[in-house]
């Protein structure tokens, strides 16, 4: 009865989250029903009779709430910034993430406080100046709307909500800007920032890009400045993911954390290594894929100090209600969000039910498995990649079976060049 009562609940929170990112529901209707779920609950729990009823008061109440978290995220412009569009004027904020820098530039997300309340503007900068997290910033420029636009591809893409999922409203580009101060944002984050700043410093002195590059987002998942040319290589073979820190770079760093902690005492080695495995996540800038894979790792860690059974499905329903329950945009809006999802679908139901199949592969280092949960990601969410982005690698399968098996080595190399480049470069 717990498993049914656990799933009716993800799955209503869930659809309440998804049918409200499409149409605009009566939040007073939701909320009537949600008073006579609550009711038949509370009535049909007592008598323990028709589990059907109960089940199904669960559900409802499940997605009113979801219903309910999506509309209270889902805050419209403030008309004291609306009014400003198109006008030149002056601001002064809050550097709130690391800063992205690409070939030609880098994009700051800077929050903005003005009466009645705050905005995030995603500023469009050159190299002139170096910018960190936590700097109070003051700049000159025009607000803009972000607008969707059309891929090479042919493909519409949503970078209005794109944007919003991140608390992003306006775009300003090339403004007069000048650093106020520094040193504002949260203590430990500016701590991990600096640790990991100075980390891949070190890689860049002794590997030359772009293998420098490369191997920051490998590590930390760094958005490093790939030329153009470079990024569409990787696009084109299928081998994107791994620019970025995926699922799988986060649960072989987990895995190590584990490793390293197993020899400590029980409950301290656990705590030390939930503890490390969040630390990483936030200095690797919590992207969509980095957090699930994180969450799942501290979950399991938590299965492990309470001695139950560590449900890996159950964890992974889990971690993305947790997500969508603090960001509900990331469940439409997030397509880092969706491939992962689907892409540990296919590792944790659909990979051991194929791996009959690749019997004549080798068991050594892993490579039948390997091959195997290659595979079934790539079946999984190769439908997912045509509809969303309308690209077909034709080699993608076949590269990342060469590539994946190398993963581990090259992130354990790399990881020692910067720790020993630190102590002495």
């Amino acid at each position: 009865m717990q498993d049914r009562v656990f799933y009716s609940s993800c799955a209503g929170f869930v659809l309440g989250i998804l049918l409200r990112s499409f149409f605009l529901l009566n939040i007073y209707g939701v909320f009537v029903a949600a008073m006579i779920a609550a009711f038949l609950i509370f009535i049909f729990s007592a008598l323990y009779a028709n589990k059907i009823i109960l089940l199904g008061s669960i559900f409802v109440l499940a997605f009113s709430l979801g219903v309910a978290r999506f509309h209270m995220a889902d805050n419209p412009a403030l008309e004291i910034f609306e009014i400003k569009l198109g006008q030149s004027h002056v601001y002064t904020g809050f550097v709130v993430d690391e800063p992205d820098i690409r070939e030609t530039n880098q994009k700051l997300v800077v929050e903005v406080t003005a009466e009645g309340g705050k905005t995030k503007i995603l500023v469009t900068i050159g190299f002139d100046q170096k910018f960190k997290y936590g700097d109070e910033v003051a700049f000159t420029g025009k607000l803009q709307k972000p607008e969707n636009f059309i891929t090479d591809l042919g493909k519409e893409f949503d970078y209005v909500n794109y944007l919003r999922k991140d608390g992003v409203d306006y775009l300003m580009s090339y403004p007069k800007l000048e650093i106020v101060s520094s040193g504002h944002g949260n203590k430990i984050k500016n701590g991990l920032f600096y640790v990991k700043e100075k980390f891949l410093e070190k890689i860049s002195f002794a590997v030359p890009a772009p293998e420098s590059l490369l191997l920051g987002g490998l590590i930390l998942g760094e958005r490093s400045a790939f030329s153009a040319d470079l990024r569409q290589d990787f696009v084109d073979t299928g081998t994107i993911h791994i620019v970025a820190l995926s699922g799988y770079n986060v649960t072989i760093v987990a895995e190590w954390f584990m490793k390293i902690f197993a020899s400590l005492p029980r409950y301290f080695g656990i705590g030390m290594g939930m503890f490390s495995v969040v630390l990483f996540v936030v200095m690797s800038g919590a992207s969509s894929t980095a957090v699930r894979a994180g969450s799942m790792a501290v979950l399991a860690l938590v299965a492990r100090a309470t001695g139950r059974n560590y449900d890996v499905g159950r964890a992974l329903l889990l971690a993305g209600v947790v997500m969508i329950l603090f960001n509900p945009f990331v469940l439409v809006y997030d397509v880092s969000f969706q491939l992962s999802f689907i892409a540990t679908i296919a590792v944790i139901f659909f990979a051991p039910k194929i791996q009959k199949y690749f019997l004549w592969v080798t068991e050594k280092w892993k490579l039948r498995d390997m091959v195997s949960v290659t595979c079934a990601c790539y079946i999984f969410v190769l439908p997912f990649i045509l509809y969303k982005m309308g690209n077909l690698s034709l080699v993608a399968l076949p590269a990342n079976i060469l590539i994946l098996p190398m993963i581990p080595v090259t992130m354990g190399l790399g990881f020692l060049t910067g720790f020993f480049g630190i102590i002495w470069y």
